[in-house]
């Protein structure tokens, strides 16, 4: 990977510079002297395009949960280079008959709402999530990633529990964004059922941003249902001492499958503007 180059200018009040105007050299010194001057660095920055987001979003809820639409919650705004953030509710909340998908859904759309407020947010996705929490009157809670992209291709991000997001490149050297790179957001529906391999492996066939998030929302879904799979989900599990029923254990079986849930996937492609 090519190192950049950044060149500063040498002010005038830098002692080489003052040296060159206040002294008499001889012409071999002061060739030597300007060819010192001459070889610093200058200010002169590459020019890089402005980078923004192209978004796609799929969501499948919980085969349970279908009726009232799951669980997630997610937005996208064109502010700046682009916002995505995406809200998991809190399914406990149900056995307080509360309905934890309205905290989830309220949260986002108060987070939409505020994205824009230079003054209070001022571009900082942490101080975006506690401004959207302290307007949210819904009982409930949840897990929340939000991603915010500057025009200059750096990207923020705050994140408060298993929401996850993927950088896809080639070379993975820093959040730096650069045009072509892809950007994968989802609920713990998406990263407990689908391996980062996976993720990549089925990005590749879809030049449609839309299509992608769909795409891997669907293949979520299938190994949420695969009692044969063993999942991201169920590998974590077993690693931590997890085991199969006793009667599976008996047959020589052990513990598979994935992780049902609701699923959000937020893919964003970075494009020049």
């Amino acid at each position: 990977m090519a190192v950049p180059i950044f060149r500063a200018s040498v002010p005038k009040s830098h002692p080489l510079i003052h040296s060159l105007f206040s002294t008499s050299f001889t012409d071999e010194t002061l060739k030597k002297r300007r060819m010192l001057v001459s070889c610093a660095p200058s200010a002169t920055k590459p020019v890089r395009e402005e980078l923004s987001f192209c978004v796609g979003t799929h969501l499948i809820p919980h085969p349970s949960k279908v009726e009232k639409g799951g669980e997630d919650a997610f937005f996208v705004s064109t502010y700046n280079g682009g916002v995505i953030a995406v809200a998991d509710g809190v399914s406990g909340w149900a056995e307080q008959k509360v309905d934890p998908s309205l905290f989830p859904k309220e949260l986002m759309a108060y987070a939409s709402s505020f994205v824009e407020d230079v003054e209070q947010v001022n571009d900082n996705p942490q101080v975006l999530i506690g401004k959207a929490h302290a307007a949210t009157s819904s009982i409930g809670s949840a897990t929340v990633i939000v991603a915010m992209l500057e025009r200059n291709g750096i990207l923020k991000i705050a994140n408060v529990g298993d929401c996850g997001l993927r950088v896809i490149r080639e070379v993975v050297s820093s959040v730096e964004l650069v045009e072509g790179d892809t950007i994968v957001m989802g609920s713990d529906g998406l990263f407990d059922n689908v391996f980062d391999h996976e993720i990549v492996s089925n990005l590749t066939g879809y030049k449609d941003v839309a299509e992608a998030a769909k795409a891997l929302a669907n293949l979520a879904s299938n190994h949420s249902l695969d009692a044969k799979f063993d999942s991201p989900y169920i590998i974590e599990a077993r690693a931590r001492g997890f085991e199969a029923p006793f009667w599976k254990k008996i047959l020589g079986m052990k513990l598979t499958g994935g992780k049902p849930d609701d699923i959000t996937v937020v893919v964003g492609q970075v494009v020049s503007l």
